[in-house]
């Protein structure tokens, strides 16, 4: 009696142990098709992109570091593979571990294209990055004249303060170099309605930071904006 229910039991495993091997398999299987997507989008190869979309690969998966599809084509400038996968269901606000979005990754990287896509997709333009900043502030910084223009078209905290207690406006006069394109950001920032008397930490202005700096042309817009 007891050997018989050894076979029965034996037998009854056979058909879990198929399932469950099928189900490893089958797991495996959509891995590598979200894994080949999301390399295929860093390589901006729109025809594998399309294969792995129609075997089933899924716009939303993330790798080890929880990059996207999109966030591998926003970090590479494939703005055409972007699309497609926007198109396809890729989530437009999702982070990877740095943490970083496509739009901030845009902004940083001076992608006007891909901005106006993120922007138009419906992206959050206020998501923050690891120094507590929306992608402006970032921009501002690094004199990117043209994505701070699009970003002021936006919803965007143009008053936003980061971690570091710097809005954009005082990013700009602190880590710009006063040149054509900083003085350019700030003229656009105070006409789309950055406050000029939001102190650093330390109680230091735009004007303040600016003077100490001689850069004269900012002062001078800093000024006629009321900063005292």
């Amino acid at each position: 009696m007891a050997a018989l229910l050894v076979v029965r039991a034996a037998r009854s495993l056979v058909p879990l142990a198929a399932l469950l091997m099928l189900a490893a398999m089958a797991a495996r299987a959509e891995t590598g098709r979200d894994q080949g997507l999301i390399e295929a989008a860093r390589a901006g190869d729109l025809a594998r992109i399309d294969a792995f979309l129609a075997a089933g690969a899924s716009a939303k998966a993330r790798d080890g570091r929880g990059v996207t599809a999109l966030i591998a084509a926003a970090y590479a400038g494939h703005n055409a593979a972007a699309r497609r996968l926007i198109a396809a269901g890729a989530d437009v606000d999702a982070e990877d571990q740095t943490p970083q979005g496509a739009l901030m990754i845009a902004c940083v990287r001076n992608n006007v294209e891909l901005v106006r896509i993120m922007v138009a997709a419906g992206a959050n333009v206020n998501a923050s990055n690891q120094y507590g900043g929306n992608c402006i502030i970032p921009a501002a910084e690094r004199g990117h004249v043209e994505v701070v223009r699009e970003m002021l078209k936006t919803r965007i905290d143009v008053n936003h303060i980061n971690r570091l207690g710097w809005t954009a406006l005082l990013e700009a006069v602190i880590l710009g170099n006063g040149g054509p394109r900083h003085l350019e950001i700030v003229r656009l920032l105070v006409g789309g309605g950055a406050d000029v008397s939001i102190a650093d930490r330390d109680g230091v202005t735009p004007l303040a930071h600016a003077r100490r700096r001689g850069f004269a042309e900012i002062v001078s817009i800093l000024e006629r904006a009321g900063a005292r």
